[in-house]
């Protein structure tokens, strides 16, 4: 039985990974008290004496407790941004290749991927890596999401009896176009430019939405829609997590697309829409849930050699 501590357990993504080990035997937690959570001293200790620890943290605190591991055996899964792009960590996201997988199973240090990053990878890798969106192309993309990606504190305010009236609509944000998931996005797909990004925060609790839009004569062979959605479908062929959504799907829900209908499900969708000559590639997913502390969880699945959803809601 593997020991599990989780340094941050009372976060929005430290809570969400504490409810997904209800009922697993092949666990034991190291529960730090509540009054001891932010000794260094005591959470050392406790680093330590487990054989895994997620770092559910700001990014400062997360470096500041990979610092202290003095046990060499201890395996780190950080869900802040802080090693996402770190050499020397492996990029949680395991459906991006045999590789990731690998590198997520062998690896002592592994970073999972932010909620935003993990829609828009979804897309461009693969159609990166397949030849079909060039290097050099100018992508943008725009997202919501429930407000509670942006942590307790904006909960709160969110959910507080009496708030300004601009939270009761969506909200964009990361104006200056230096949002902190900018770096992972471009590393991670091997983009030659950094891509336009425009999240929006929006007045529900959890779920998200990216799209992604390419001008067809722009990618590699003119593929229409009906090409890219094919492509796609055969790159994410037998991944439980990643679900390519049927070509013409949206029309099911009569041409809308909901932000928040994969709360509480630890997958991700793909759609594929547009015409013939503008594409558009959209994943809707829970950012709490692939977006953070579902990734974490299946991480760790794929360490103890276990099933990768055990624990999860697929």
């Amino acid at each position: 039985m593997k020991k599990v501590f989780i340094d941050g357990s009372e976060g929005t993504t430290g809570l969400r990974i504490f409810e997904r080990f209800e009922g697993r035997d092949d666990i034991e937690l190291l529960k730090i008290p509540s009054e001891s959570r932010k000794d260094l001293e005591e959470i050392r200790k406790y680093i330590n004496a487990s054989d895994i620890t997620f770092l559910c943290l700001p990014d400062a605190a997360a470096r500041e407790a990979v610092a202290m591991v003095e046990n060499d055996n201890v395996v780190l899964i950080d869900t802040s941004t802080a090693h996402r792009t770190q050499e020397g960590w492996a990029y949680g996201y395991p459906e991006l290749s045999k590789a990731h997988r690998e590198a997520i199973r062998h690896s002592k240090r592994i970073a999972v991927p932010g909620c935003y990053a993990t829609g828009f990878i979804t897309i461009v890798y693969p159609l990166v890596a397949g030849g079909i969106l060039p290097k050099d192309y100018p992508v943008s993309a725009f997202a919501m999401s429930g407000y509670s990606g942006a942590g307790k504190k904006t909960i709160a305010v969110y959910e507080a009896d009496e708030r300004d009236k601009e939270l009761d609509a969506p909200r964009e944000y990361a104006l200056t176009q230096n949002h902190k998931h900018l770096k992972e996005m471009q590393q991670i797909t091997g983009l030659g430019r950094t891509p336009l990004f425009s999240p929006i925060i929006c007045d529900y609790y959890s779920g998200m939405l990216l799209t992604t839009p390419f001008y067809a004569d722009m990618l590699t062979g003119s593929p229409t829609p009906e090409k890219v959605h094919a492509f796609l479908q055969e790159y994410y062929a037998g991944e439980r997590f990643v679900r390519v959504m049927p070509f013409g799907k949206e029309a099911d829900y009569n041409g809308f697309l909901a932000g928040n209908a994969c709360s509480g499900w630890d997958g991700i969708e793909i759609y594929v829409t547009g015409n013939a000559d503008r594409i558009l590639v959209s994943t809707r997913f829970d950012n709490l849930g692939k977006g953070a502390s579902g990734a974490a969880v299946q991480c760790l699945n794929i360490l103890l050699g276990c099933e990768e959803d055990k624990g999860l809601v697929l």
